[in-house]
């Protein structure tokens, strides 16, 4: 494989794998090509994803990856994400958000971005991601905004212009979803491309946490005053109001 080439891993959270978000992810694969990337397809629901069990709550040291539910196919799945730069998820709508496998997925991939606690970085951290969501009723945004800001929590680059979604059934006649879904591919791996040949971005749990209190401090030791004023005027205005 091209190392300089991107691998995005598309993951297709659809039970039907010909319906409507599978459609645009097939679109989108074609974005990634022609952005230089390689696209790879997981279907999950040909895969078995037990729910997340929580034992983050019990502790931080329980949560880490690989995660402890071995018996499924989520860890065999995270390592392809591991290997990869980036990911486009699709999804139908369902109640305003995404499906309930791929939900599970998502609360499984705390594991990785667990690793924090462990080893000083989410495993996710600096990849890039896009998303696709379709459904005839209201909430396509909802599951799209769902999605990116989890995926953001976890230290995924969310890009501009990485989403698309139709309400229409038939999405061959939804232009600009068609070429939404395009694009998000197109972007997410020249994105990806881009960050490979550029300076590591990632979050710094290890920054001085009393220097930067002191700087807070500071800077409201510089306008003490300010509320007093602010409490002067609003008293003042208060009572010419009522006087009214």
């Amino acid at each position: 494989m091209n190392p300089q080439k991107p691998k995005i891993v598309i993951i297709n959270s659809s039970p039907r794998k010909y319906g409507s978000s599978s459609q645009l992810s097939i679109v989108a694969a074609k974005g990634v090509l022609d952005g230089g990337g390689i696209p790879e397809f997981i279907h999950l629901y040909e895969k078995n994803i037990k729910p997340c069990v929580g034992c983050v709550s019990d502790g931080n040291r329980y949560c880490r990856f690989p995660c402890i539910i071995g018996d499924d196919d989520f860890n065999s799945i995270a390592n392809k994400l591991l290997e990869a730069d980036g990911l486009i998820i699709s999804t139908p709508v369902y109640w305003y958000a995404p499906s309930g496998v791929l939900k599970n997925f998502i609360d499984r991939l705390t594991s990785m971005e667990h690793m924090i606690f462990h080893k000083g970085r989410s495993l996710l951290e600096g990849k890039v991601a896009g998303f696709i969501a379709t459904g005839l009723d209201s909430g396509v945004m909802m599951a799209i905004s769902y999605l990116a800001i989890t995926l953001n929590s976890m230290g995924v680059h969310i890009v501009p212009w990485s989403m698309a979604y139709s309400h229409i059934e038939d999405v061959t006649k939804d232009e600009q979803a068609v070429r939404d879904a395009y694009n998000v591919g197109l972007i997410v791996a020249k994105t990806a491309r881009a960050l490979k040949s550029s300076e590591y971005i990632g979050y710094n749990p290890n920054v001085n946490n009393d220097e930067l209190v002191n700087i807070i401090k500071e800077f409201v030791k510089t306008l003490e005053n300010e509320r007093e004023k602010r409490l002067q005027w609003l008293v003042k205005e208060s009572y010419c109001a009522s006087c009214d």
